[in-house]
C-alpha cells in the first residue's frame, strides 16, 4: 500500500494506491509501451481499448480513475500530450503542453473537442468513468486514431455493453481493496494519534466493514455508511428465492456469476475465463453478509 500526497488549492489530499490500483496502471502503460513501439500503425493506430470493471466506488474512492489520471498527466508529454476524464455530461481536458485544464458540458461537445485536438496531430488518452447508470459511452466517443480509451464502470451491462463489443475492448477486472489494505489505510490517517485511538478507529471501520464491505467512501465518512448500510438492508430483505437464484449461491461461501450485481450485497472479484481472458464473479460484499444471506432465502422458502 502506498499513500499519493496531491495539493488541492494549498491543501494536501491523500489517496491510497494499493496492489490493484498499480495493476491497473501497469496494464495501461504497457499498452502505450506497446503501441509507441509500434511502426506501423496502420497494423494499431490507437493503443488497446480497456474496460475496467469493479465495484461500484471503484473510479473516485477507491483511486483507479484518479492515479490513473496522475500516472498519464506525467507520461512523456512529447508522447501523449492531452489527457481527458469524463464523467458522461462533464468532461475535462488536461493539455499538457499548453499546461491548462478546461472543462467541456455535454457528450456532442465533449467529441467535438476530441475530434478538433485530433486534426491538430495531438495523441491522448481518455478516461471514461461511467459515474451513474445511463450514461454510456457513445462508441464514437474516442477519435478513430492516436488516442486511447479506458472506461471505468460497476458491472451494470447496460454501462457498457454496446461499447465494449464495437470497440473490441479488452476487460480489467478490480478487486476491492482487501481487510489489510484498509488497515493500513487506518493507521495513516491516525498516524499521530496514541496507539489505544488508532486501536479504537480502526475498531469503528473494522464493523463498518462488516456491514457495507470494504468502500472507502462508505467506511470512513459516516455520512455515507448510514445510507449505504440502510439499503444493503433494504436489499436483504427483497431478496426471494426465485430472484435470487439467479445471483446467489446457497450456503454463502461460494462465488457466483452475474452481470447485473443491482443490489448492494455484492463485490466483484477476478477470475480466469477457459481462453485466460479475465472475467468477472460476484461475492458477498463482506464475510458478515455472506453468512446473513441464505437466512433470507431460506425464510423466503418458509
Amino acid at each position: 500500500m502506498a499513500v499519493l500526497v496531491v495539493y488541492e488549492q494549498d491543501f494536501p489530499k491523500d489517496f491510497f494506491v494499493n496492489c490493484e490500483v498499480e495493476r491497473v496502471w501497469r496494464i495501461v502503460r504497457n499498452d502505450l509501451a506497446e503501441w509507441f513501439s509500434n511502426f506501423d500503425l496502420t497494423l494499431n493506430s490507437s493503443p488497446v481499448r480497456r474496460l475496467l470493471i469493479g465495484t461500484p466506488g471503484i473510479g473516485k474512492s477507491v483511486a483507479a480513475g484518479s492515479y490513473l489520471l496522475y500516472q498519464l498527466l506525467h507520461y512523456d508529454a512529447e508522447k501523449l500530450q492531452v489527457v481527458a476524464y469524463s464523467f458522461g455530461s462533464t468532461m475535462y481536458v488536461f493539455d499538457k503542453t499548453a499546461k491548462t485544464v478546461t472543462t467541456y458540458m455535454g457528450e456532442i461537445i465533449s467529441e467535438s473537442v476530441l475530434d478538433g485536438l485530433w486534426d491538430c496531430g495531438m495523441k491522448g488518452y481518455i478516461i471514461y468513468d461511467v459515474a451513474r447508470k445511463g450514461t454510456p459511452p457513445d462508441t464514437g466517443f474516442a477519435p478513430s486514431s492516436g488516442w486511447g480509451m479506458i472506461v471505468v464502470s460497476s458491472p451494470e451491462v447496460s454501462n457498457y455493453d454496446e461499447w465494449e463489443k464495437q470497440l473490441k475492448a479488452s476487460r480489467i477486472i478490480m478487486n476491492c481493496p482487501d481487510e489489510m489494505d484498509v488497515k493500513a489505510m487506518c493507521a495513516w490517517m491516525k498516524r499521530g494519534l496514541e496507539p489505544d485511538k488508532q486501536a479504537e478507529y480502526w475498531k469503528m471501520v473494522e464493523e463498518r466493514m462488516e456491514k457495507v464491505g470494504p468502500i472507502p467512501r462508505y467506511i470512513f465518512d459516516a455520512n455515507k455508511f448510514i445510507p449505504c448500510s440502510a439499503a444493503i438492508e433494504d436489499a436483504l430483505d427483497g431478496i426471494n428465492s426465485r430472484d435470487g437464484e439467479k445471483h446467489f449461491t446457497h450456503g454463502g461461501v461460494k462465488l457466483w456469476y452475474s452481470e447485473d450485481p443491482s443490489q448492494k450485497l455484492v463485490r466483484v472479484v477476478r477470475g480466469r475465463g477457459e481462453v485466460g481472458a479475465e472475467v468477472f464473479l460476484n461475492a458477498p460484499i463482506s464475510v458478515c453478509l455472506g453468512r446473513r444471506i441464505p437466512h433470507y432465502f431460506w425464510k423466503r422458502d418458509e
